[in-house]
This record gives C-alpha cells, sequence and structure tokens, in this order.
C-alpha cells in the first residue's frame, strides 16, 4: 500500500535523479525503480540484493545470474509477480522498456539513463506492476 505522501515523494525522487549521476549498482535503472517503489510504500526493498555488488554491464548480468534471474522480465516476475498491460499503468507504478526498469509519471515514464533520465511513452513500454 502507498504512504498517504506519495505524489509528493515521487515528485522528490524524480528531481533527485536528474541531478544524480549513472552507477552501475547504485544508481541504475532496477536500483532507481525499486528504491523509488520502497520510498512510496516501505518494507523492505529488494534492491538490497544487488545493490553495490557490480560496477559495470557485465557484471549486472552476472549478479542477475547469481540471483537467479536470466534476463529483466524474468527479475521483474520473480520479484513484483504478473505484471499488468504498460497501457494500465498508474502513476508511480514500475515499468519495463527496453531492458530498463522505469517509474509511470502518467502517459510516460521517467527511466534512468547514463545520461540522466530518459523519458519513454507507454507504448514502448512492454511490461508494467501495479505500486
Amino acid at each position: 500500500m502507498r504512504k498517504a505522501n506519495w505524489p509528493v515523494i515521487l515528485a522528490d525522487q524524480i528531481e533527485a535523479a536528474r541531478s544524480k549521476p549513472f552507477a552501475y549498482g547504485s544508481h541504475d535503472c532496477a536500483t532507481w525503480s525499486f528504491d523509488v517503489r520502497n520510498d512510496l510504500t516501505g518494507g523492505e526493498n529488494p534492491a538490497d540484493q544487488w545493490r553495490g555488488r557490480y560496477t559495470t554491464e557485465l557484471g549486472c548480468a552476472r549478479a542477475m545470474r547469481k540471483l537467479g534471474w536470466s534476463d529483466v522480465e524474468d527479475m521483474g516476475r520473480k520479484l513484483l509477480g504478473d505484471p499488468i498491460a504498460p497501457l494500465m499503468a498508474q502513476r508511480g507504478d514500475i515499468l519495463l522498456a527496453d531492458g530498463a526498469f522505469g517509474i509511470c509519471l502518467g502517459s510516460e515514464g521517467a527511466f534512468i539513463g547514463k545520461n540522466g533520465i530518459v523519458a519513454k511513452s507507454l507504448r514502448e513500454c512492454v511490461m508494467a506492476w501495479r505500486v
């Protein structure tokens, strides 16, 4: 269940991410998206399983295999359950597009890229999960 002030938390997380440099294992697409999810809901953060365990794209792939995930779609299903259609996603939900996790902002999602936040249409997304 989302916290009562989740819209403010979401806005703060988006603003903070704008000035934070990309870093595998600490501020990448999956770590950021799951951190946002955790900030919106509380509880245990799945990102703690991989945070700091890799510093490169290859290291990320190795960490995923060690954690039992064949790819990001498998990771999403195992951590978040059955996905919904991306066009059904609402603000704050987790999205998946082009092998990257992001957060729904309405008609588009915010994704952490190597050069900052990247916006993608929900039509570009292949999966989504309720938060």
